[in-house]
């Protein structure tokens, strides 16, 4: 697969990396092997971008199982934040940070990540500045190489702005395509790895039906569902290929601002279709002009979903 730097961090990442939200959400623990099977797979495939967070219910403890044994062979991104469990505590606090990221190591069985990011905090959170500070203490003590911010919209433009975070994690996609004007110029000129979270719209486009991939959050992609549906009412694109999947994965690598898109699954064989549509990409430049002209159109200044 085709890997790119990520940013001036040096990193060296495959363009498809692996979200872990699903699995970790969606399978119990009594699905570990299955977990184990995604998780291995993506490597085995080429895949070396692992993205998982301290909320994402078993995720982390899914990855240590699956593949510390293999940390030499991916690059780990983790986010941090929110208190745990979730609603019991004050999320955004120093404390919550450097709690969360040695749990994060300890379930994963490392010793650092090369990636610590917040997780979709605030603007007002962001200036308060005590949770970039636990960011840039855990950098220094070697349990993060680098720093990010993953988020939409203003707060993400903040962390843009601010010359702080090596990467930014946000949202981009054929129905929410805000982030290409109002985060890459500036993003790109300050040398920072794009990292793609939702990169297929979670699969919303030509969908008979929302596709509801979360099972504890079943209204996740109303809003795109939505989006898409109105966008298709227009009839074919020209030059759109037969697989809808390959059109929403050919608009998003038709911009090379972006470094590496997660993808999330919970089955192995999804798995393996993502990473051969990506080597038979690209699709045609007119097909990604109609989807700019359709969502520039009929948007209405949509704001970003995180």
């Amino acid at each position: 697969m085709e890997t790119r730097a990520l940013g001036k961090t040096g990193l060296e990442v495959s363009r498809l990396g692996i979200g872990l939200s699903e699995t970790g959400f969606n399978l119990s623990a009594a699905d570990e092997a299955q977990a184990s099977e995604v998780i291995n797979s993506a490597l085995d495939l080429g895949i070396n971008f692992l993205d998982t967070a301290a909320c994402y219910d078993l995720s982390e403890e899914q990855l240590g199982k699956a593949v510390s044994h293999r940390r030499d062979e991916f690059v780990l991104a983790t986010k941090a934040g929110h208190f745990l469990p979730r609603n019991t505590g004050e999320d955004w606090t120093a404390q919550v940070i450097t709690e969360s990221i040695d749990r994060s190591l300890k379930r994963m069985k490392t010793d650092h990540v090369d990636l610590l990011q917040l997780h979709s905090c605030s603007v007002e959170i962001l200036e308060r500045g005590d949770v970039i500070d636990a960011l840039k203490k855990a950098q220094q003590a070697g349990k993060t190489r680098f720093i990010g911010y993953s988020g939409d919209n203003e707060n993400a433009e903040w962390a843009v702005n601010s010359g702080i975070f090596d990467t930014l994690q946000t949202s981009f996609n054929l129905v929410d395509q805000s982030a290409r004007t109002r985060l890459f110029p500036e993003a790109e000129r300050r040398g920072m790895g794009i990292i793609i979270k939702r990169p297929i719209g979670n699969a919303v486009w030509k969908a008979p039906g929302d596709p509801k991939p979360y099972q504890h959050n079943p209204t996740y992609t109303e809003e795109y569902f939505r989006r898409g549906r109105l966008m298709q009412a227009e009839g074919a694109l020209p030059g759109e290929p037969e697989d809808r999947i390959a059109t929403a994965m050919g608009f998003l690598f038709a911009h090379p601002e972006v470094d590496v898109a997660i993808v999330g699954t919970q089955r192995p064989n999804h798995l393996a279709s993502n990473v051969e549509l990506v080597n038979k990409l690209p699709i045609p430049q007119e097909t990604v002009e109609a989807l700019y002209e359709r969502y520039d159109r009929l948007s209405d200044n949509w704001p970003q979903r995180g």
